[in-house]
């Protein structure tokens, strides 16, 4: 076993570790690919353990992240991920590995995770380990850093990340990019129905549009009545209870 990196040479037959074994998927998984493949020229990395499982890392430069944050000069890590049979191994460290290995000469790291364990957050404990620090929050989102420049200014989120709010009215609104595969295949889902409130679905399509997102997860966020509620993806029946409520 070892660790590969995608390109645009053979991201067309390598997996992307998401959605793996769910047929229903194959749509997001396209538009990934797709996605990745774009931001390959701006620098992002995929790396992944070459076998048939869920272990891979992806990040950029930081300018490029479709994330509202201001980390000038800084990777950013957009997720890290290693699961089922394979945790416990060391595999989470080998891929960290690979983007200190890539982020030299750089400011340093940065990524969003939670002051609790949420899912689609990568878990800060494991970076805290790893020499990483708390630099900014918009509860219950942290922004964590570790730096390889003292001098440089520490990261943090954009105002409009703290907003929370947007002005829609009545209802659900969802966004979401082709970041996450997962989010791509609810979100359609979500069109195909009928509702007895608004229920509106937005594609974030440019990195502006990211950094420009009134909360700091952009890769699927939910607004209920103009209030943020969530980054976590809904299934149908608590869409259907958040309508109610």
């Amino acid at each position: 076993m070892g660790i590969i990196c995608l390109s645009k040479q053979n991201i067309g037959q390598e997996h992307i570790c998401c959605a793996l074994s769910d047929k229903k998927g194959e749509s997001g998984v396209r538009l990934k690919k797709e996605w990745l493949t774009c931001r390959f020229e701006e620098g992002l990395k995929f790396k992944r353990l070459n076998e048939r499982g869920k272990v891979f890392i992806e990040y950029l430069p930081a300018e490029n992240a479709w994330v509202p944050i201001e980390a000038n000069g800084y990777m950013f890590i957009n997720c890290h991920w290693v699961s089922g049979r394979f945790k416990g191994q060391g595999w989470g460290t080998k891929l960290f590995e690979e983007c200190e290995k890539d982020s030299e000469g750089m400011n340093g790291i940065v990524l969003i995770s939670s002051n609790k364990k949420k899912p689609y957050l990568s878990e800060k404990n494991f970076f805290i380990k790893n020499g990483f620090e708390v630099c900014d929050t918009v509860t219950p989102y942290e922004l964590v850093v570790k730096r390889f420049n003292p001098q440089a200014p520490l990261p943090k989120f954009r105002t409009n990340a703290k907003q929370l709010t947007i002005s829609n009215g009545d209802g659900l609104d969802v966004y979401f990019t082709a970041q996450c595969p997962f989010a791509v295949n609810y979100a359609h889902e979500i069109l195909a129905k009928d509702y007895s409130r608004p229920v509106r679905v937005h594609q974030i399509t440019s990195k502006e549009q990211a950094q420009s997102h009134t909360c700091p997860v952009t890769r699927y966020s939910v607004f209920l009545n103009g209030k943020f509620v969530t980054h976590e993806i809904l299934t149908q029946t608590k869409i259907l209870k958040l309508l109610e409520s």
